[in-house]
């Protein structure tokens, strides 16, 4: 470890191997550091499940109806990748697909008026669904249409919209969509969580249900694909792209101090040893007093010992 190192990456979160991997395809020199065991940082997968027991001071250990601890990979975390998205494409294109398996997940739902719906993913799905009634139906085809032949670098396709303008809500307007329709657009589809977007200019809405008819379209079932074996895949795919071009991994290793010199980063120190670096990147939980807390995200993990109502059956 005793070395210089054109990059050290403290942390293993998928930002970090991301930016790990990259560096030593380009032919730089990187150590890669975690405090942790177990790659992925803040968002790893937890397994086998008597590690998420003991994470979260859970005493005893899980109940044997729930099987063998090593089936189990909790996120902490959740997320899904969209089929047709920015991170699928940088998997296929640093080739890191090779290590990763994906499964498609079986159909998206929405929770309306306390009861469930599947969120339609063919046409005729969309026709049959309770969601909107047949008029509604009919315009909200009229703005998928308008949506897919959208392109914000070609004005013929804006037929009288100015995409850095209008705002969202009066797009809506004009393909006279009710609220219905404009709360699952914007949630279902869009994926926002809040309302502000209506106000805002429609460009960042209408490429985000784009993306999702784009996403959709690749696998049919739903827009969404997840590793199968849990979001901590990710991270270590990066992290093995990374190894394979020289990188040098080490878990496990605390990191005692961010060695400085005349204000810059020229080193750090682990368990006695020195390893100096001509640049460092960390995630932000290494550096403390130099970041500052905006807020925070309360997170729910439930795990449920039945399918849900109202949507077939759907593993996923």
């Amino acid at each position: 470890m005793n070395e210089e190192y054109d990059v050290i990456v403290l942390g293993t979160g998928l930002t970090e191997c991301i930016l790990s991997g990259i560096m030593s395809v380009n032919g730089k020199k990187v150590l890669h550091m975690d405090r942790n065991p177990y790659y992925g940082g803040e968002s790893a997968s937890i397994t086998p499940l008597e590690d998420l027991c003991k994470r979260f001071k859970i005493p005893g250990a899980p109940p044997a109806s729930m099987g063998r601890g090593r089936d189990w990979n909790v996120d902490l975390i959740p997320k899904f990748l969209m089929a047709n998205g920015q991170l699928v494409k940088m998997l296929l294109f640093t080739e890191v697909t090779r290590y990763l398996d994906f499964k498609v997940t079986e159909g998206s739902f929405v929770y309306k008026g306390g009861k469930i719906y599947k969120v339609p993913s063919t046409e005729a799905e969309a026709l049959a669904s309770s969601l909107m009634g047949l008029f509604e139906k009919r315009r909200f085809r009229k703005f998928l249409v308008y949506v897919a032949n959208f392109d914000e670098n070609d004005p013929q396709t804006f037929e009288g919209i100015d995409p850095k303008k209008t705002s969202m809500r009066e797009v809506y307007k004009k393909f006279d969509l009710g609220q219905d329709v404009i709360d699952f657009t914007g949630h279902a589809l869009a994926l926002y969580r809040t309302d502000e977007y209506l106000d805002q200019p429609c460009c960042e809405t209408i490429n985000r249900i784009k993306l999702y008819s784009k996403s959709l379209a690749r696998y049919g079932k739903s827009p969404y694909l997840y590793p199968l074996y849990g979001l901590g895949e990710l991270p270590q795919g990066f992290a093995r792209l990374s190894a394979i071009y020289g990188g040098t991994y080490m878990l496990n290793k605390p990191i005692e101090e961010i060695i400085m010199q005349n204000g810059k980063v020229i080193g750090i120190k682990s368990e006695g040893e020195i390893a100096h670096c001509k640049q460092l990147i960390c995630a932000p939980s290494y550096v403390k007093d130099r970041v500052e807390k905006v807020g925070q995200v309360i997170r729910v993990i439930c795990i449920l010992s039945h399918p849900i109502k109202n949507t077939n059956d759907a593993n996923s």
